[in-house]
């Protein structure tokens, strides 16, 4: 189930998790899960969420992929501009049919802690999940042993974990060739007037690429990298997806489609 001891809690805090503990026979013996007829409620209101590397070839074709920072380089998945909002999850709690829902969604109520001193990580478990309850319909241990519903959750964080290593991987590549640069978003009206900046984020900037040397080209060529770049720079084309999903949601015109909705903050 783990590879270091369980403990019923953990420092720290984890993106999208409310009261993230470890995972422990002794405590959550009678727990289950029941995500319930709104599986993906826990995920509506952000505007990203993180890729692993080898996530990034089928991501590229619903989401912008962005990164992080300069200085942490994950890739992250844009669902919304604006607004805290995703806009690939409905009114229903459901990740809209058809597009790629990134694993550190689908993972959840689970999740990881890891211990970089001794390369070993521990499964989290989100205790304030509303579809985590005594006798939920997908039980998490049975005679103290896991079910195959928590090992397939074990193996696929374990697995989740060893694609994060590549992608650390990556975000090193990519800062040791200099192919990181801040850049926005823009949009101009069909009326003309000045471009509008809806959003501002970390990229790969495709000049600094085409301006490698060949021996710098091949080498990184040689590291498997160069599918990972291009899927980031074609995902590019999809800023107009997010801000059409988000006009369509609110139904808004051009002229309020990159304005605050009234009484939210941006």
């Amino acid at each position: 189930m783990s590879d270091t001891p369980a403990a019923s809690q953990i420092t720290g805090k984890m993106f999208l998790f409310e009261r993230p503990v470890l995972l422990n026979p002794a405590e959550h013996a009678d727990l289950g899960v029941d995500p319930g007829d709104r599986p993906f409620d826990f995920a509506a209101n952000t505007r990203a969420l993180p890729l692993t590397a080898s996530e990034m070839p089928a991501a590229c074709h619903d989401y912008p992929i962005v990164f992080a920072s300069m200085d942490q380089p994950v890739p992250l998945a844009v669902v919304g501009i604006i607004d805290e909002m995703n806009l690939f999850v409905g009114d229903d709690g459901k990740w809209e049919r058809r597009t790629y829902i990134p694993g550190y969604a689908r993972r959840y109520p689970f999740g990881a802690a890891f211990d970089p001193d001794n390369d070993r990580f521990a499964v989290v478990l989100d205790a304030g999940y509303p579809g985590l309850r005594p006798g939920g319909e997908k039980r998490l241990f049975e005679n103290g042993q896991t079910t195959k519903f928590t090992q397939d959750a074990v193996d696929f964080t374990r697995n989740y974990e060893n694609d994060r290593k590549m992608t650390d991987a990556l975000g090193e590549l990519l800062e040791k060739f200099g192919l990181l640069a801040a850049q926005s978003g823009q949009y101009t009206p069909n009326a003309g007037g000045n471009p509008v900046t809806f959003a501002e984020y970390v990229g790969i900037d495709e000049n600094k690429l085409k301006g490698l040397d060949d021996e710098k080209f091949i080498e990184l060529r040689k590291t498997g990298a160069l599918p990972l770049i291009y899927a980031q720079l074609l995902s590019m084309g999809n800023w107009r997806n997010i801000f059409n999903r988000r006009a369509e949601r609110h139904n808004l015109t051009e002229e309020t489609a990159f304005q605050p909705l009234p009484g939210a903050q941006s």
